[in-house]
C-alpha cells in the first residue's frame, strides 16, 4: 500500500512512526537492569552499614589481653589443635541506668556466673562446666583497676573478678584446671534481658512455684515462657528457693541456657531476619570479648561451627564440688573427680554427662566413673580400652519440668 505521496507504509512510516518492538524491548531490558543495579548497590549499602553497626557494637577487652599477656610463660598451652575453651562470665556490675535498678553501683563487680565452655576440634558437641561463684580457690597476684597489686590468696572464686577484672578470672581459672583459656565473654544483667527479648522469650518448665521476693520473681509451675526481667530473676534467684544453695541456682541456669540453645537453633529464630537481626544486634551490644572475638566476622566463624551441634551434645555440668571443710556456705573441689574433669577437656577427649540418680541427689555432685569399655580416645579420633568417666549433668534437648 502506498499513500498519497507515494511512500511504503503509509503516513506512519513518513510522520515518525513509534520504535520497532526490538528497540523497545532492549531500552526496557537496560531500564530494568539500570533498576536491579541501583537496588543491588542500595542492597550492599545497607548491608555495610548493618555490618559496621553490629561490629562496632562490640566491646573489645584490651587491657585484659594485655594483662595476660604480661603472664604468658606461665599460662598453659594452647588448646589441641582446633579445639577452644571460652569463658562466659555474667558480671553483677550495677553500673549504667539498666543495672542500677539491681542495686548501689559501689564501683565493684564480681562474677555472678562463670562457665567454661568447651568446643571440641570435630565441633560435633559442646561441654558448658558452671563454676561456683562460692569455690575456694587461690588467686593469684592480679592488677587491680587503680593499679594496684593484689598479694595471692585463698579466696572465694568470684572475687576473682572484683579484684582484678576478666584478666584475674582467666588467670584464676587456669591455675585450678590447667586449661587454657582461648577467649572470654562478659555479658551483665541489662545485656542478658535484651537477648532474651531478642529470641522471643525461653520457655521453661517448672514442677513448682517459684516465689523469690529479692530476685522479684514469682513463677506459677508449668510450662511458661520467661521474657528479660523474669527471665533475669529465674538465673539469680537463690536464697529463697529449696536449699539456697549456689548449686540449684546452677542447675536451674544450665536448664535456662538448654532452653535457650533450643530456641535460636530453631528456625524461628536463625530463618528470621526480623529476630535475626534484633538478636545480633543484642548480643553485639551487650558482649565484652577479647580481641580475638571483638568482631562480628569472628563471633560468626564462632557461632558457625556450632550452630548444628545437635541439642543432646550441648552438655551442662557443674564442676564435682562439695561444702567447703572450713565454712559449709563455701565450695570446695572434689578430687581426683575434678582434675579427672579438667583432663577430659584439657586433651580434647569425650565428657558424658547423665541425670542425677536417687544416690547422686543425696550425696554431693560428685563424677562417677562410668562401667564398661566405652572410648576416651579424643572425640573423633580411634578408640581405647579405658571407660569413659560420666559426670552428673544434663543436655540441652532435656525438656522435662524440674
Amino acid at each position: 500500500m502506498r499513500d498519497s505521496a507515494g511512500i511504503p507504509g503509509g503516513t506512519d512510516a513518513a510522520g515518525g512512526s513509534p520504535d520497532p518492538p526490538r528497540s523497545r524491548r532492549r531500552r526496557l531490558l537496560r531500564w530494568i537492569a539500570l533498576g536491579l543495579a541501583l537496588l543491588v548497590l542500595c542492597g550492599a549499602a545497607v548491608g555495610w552499614w548493618l555490618y559496621r553497626k553490629l561490629d562496632g557494637n562490640i566491646t573489645e577487652d584490651t587491657s585484659a589481653a594485655a594483662e595476660l599477656e604480661r603472664y604468658e610463660r606461665e599460662r598453659p598451652t594452647h588448646s589441641v589443635g582446633g579445639s577452644q575453651n571460652i569463658l562466659l562470665i555474667g558480671s553483677d556490675s550495677r553500673s549504667g541506668k539498666e543495672n542500677a535498678r539491681y542495686g548501689q553501683d559501689r564501683g565493684t563487680e564480681r562474677s555472678d556466673t562463670a562457665i567454661l565452655l568447651h568446643l571440641p576440634a570435630d565441633r560435633r558437641s559442646a561441654t558448658a562446666v558452671s563454676i561456683p561463684r562460692d569455690l575456694m580457690t587461690l588467686i593469684p597476684a592480679c592488677l587491680t583497676e587503680d593499679g594496684r597489686r593484689t598479694a595471692e590468696r585463698l579466696a572465694q572464686f568470684n572475687w576473682a573478678y572484683q579484684w582484678g577484672g576478666a584478666a584475674c578470672t582467666i588467670r584464676t581459672v587456669e591455675k585450678f584446671t590447667g586449661i587454657r583459656i582461648d577467649h572470654h565473654m562478659v555479658v551483665d544483667f541489662g545485656g542478658f534481658k535484651k537477648m532474651v527479648d531478642a529470641v522471643g522469650g525461653v520457655e521453661i518448665c517448672l514442677k513448682q512455684p517459684m516465689k523469690d521476693p529479692e530476685a522479684k520473681l514469682k513463677l506459677p509451675a508449668g510450662r511458661q515462657t520467661l521474657h528479660g526481667e523474669q527471665a533475669l530473676g529465674f538465673v539469680r534467684a537463690r536464697y529463697s528457693l529449696g536449699n539456697g544453695s549456689d548449686t540449684e541456682r546452677m542447675e536451674r541456669q544450665q536448664q535456662f541456657l538448654g532452653s535457650l540453645v533450643r530456641k535460636v537453633q530453631s528456625n524461628g529464630v536463625l530463618l528470621n531476619p526480623a529476630r535475626l537481626y534484633p538478636l545480633l544486634d543484642a548480643a553485639t551490644s551487650s558482649v565484652t570479648t577479647d580481641p580475638g572475638l571483638a568482631s562480628l566476622r569472628d563471633l560468626y566463624e564462632l557461632v558457625r561451627g556450632i550452630r548444628d551441634i545437635p541439642t543432646d551434645q550441648v552438655k551442662f555440668l557443674t564442676v564435682p564440688r562439695r561444702p567447703y571443710a572450713a565454712d559449709p556456705n563455701r565450695d570446695e573441689l572434689v578430687q581426683p573427680d575434678a582434675a579427672q574433669l579438667f583432663e577430659q577437656l584439657r586433651t580434647d577427649r569425650l565428657v558424658t554427662v547423665a541425670p542425677p540418680t536417687a544416690e547422686t541427689e543425696q550425696a554431693p555432685r560428685t563424677a562417677r566413673a562410668a562401667e564398661g569399655g566405652a572410648s576416651t580416645a579424643p572425640q573423633g579420633t580411634g578408640s581405647t580400652s579405658t571407660p569413659v568417666p560420666t559426670f552428673t549433668g544434663t543436655t540441652a534437648d532435656t525438656a522435662d519440668c524440674r
